[in-house]
């Protein structure tokens, strides 16, 4: 592998733990329609699918229903008011951006999160040294599991895509990571579906908490 140059992370179940904050707005949204609450778990296993998946979860509704959209722009809303209020980077996280910076080493964001709550969750949550990129899927020809914003973002970078490794956890990551030619790490301590392990995924690591990257990382630059 070449010397490293530029480390990408997923967003949510990666970088930040933004379960806390869904696990808010899913059960505050239930209370207003007088349903039961669901569990932390299964909202935290679900956070990495998006706002549908959460949707039908939480209203046990098939993706195709018809409700699911009304549901979502309702929980969309109350998100968008209260996103950061208990998200915070997960442990490690802060340390390892240090480390990177003292090595010079850049750092970005390929998430499936939509540009509009990537920006407002990172203007409230903001990291040092901050991102050299942080791209979404409105922002990109094709979302995950397609390589596009890993190879747009070694691009503006100026590195080439065995120069940077992925880190995610979710296979959608591992295989965007994998599809762009690059050495991959699977976050086992993320958000991982009910019923998958990070271990099958086939990354060329797989790490069990944040504090897990760096020793990665430094035997690789």
């Amino acid at each position: 592998m070449s010397k490293l140059k530029a480390v990408l992370f997923d967003l949510d179940g990666t970088l930040i733990d933004t379960a806390p904050d869904f696990i808010r707005v899913v059960n505050q949204l239930l209370a207003e329609d007088k349903r039961p609450a669901i569990s932390d778990e299964s909202i935290r296993a679900t956070v990495s699918a998006g706002s549908r998946a959460l949707v039908q979860l939480a209203y046990n509704l098939n993706a195709g229903d018809e409700q699911v959209e009304a549901i979502r722009e309702r929980l969309l809303k109350l998100y968008e008011q209260q996103l950061a209020i208990d998200s915070r980077p997960f442990e490690g996280i802060n340390e390892l951006l240090n480390k990177l910076g003292e090595h010079n080493i850049a750092w970005g964001i390929s998430t499936n999160k939509p540009e509009y709550y990537t920006r407002l969750l990172m203007e409230q949550l903001p990291l040092d040294p901050s991102p050299a990129i942080v791209l979404s899927p409105d922002q990109v020809p094709n979302a995950k599991p397609a390589p596009d914003s890993l190879l747009i973002a070694c691009e503006y970078i100026g590195c080439s895509v065995e120069e940077a490794i992925y880190i995610g956890d979710h296979e959608r990551d591992i295989e965007s990571g994998k599809r762009a030619g690059m050495p991959t790490i699977a976050a086992a301590y993320g958000y991982v579906p009910v019923g998958e392990s990070a271990e099958d995924w086939n990354a060329d690591y797989t790490i069990q908490s944040a504090r897990d990257i760096w020793p990665i990382i430094r035997e690789l630059i």
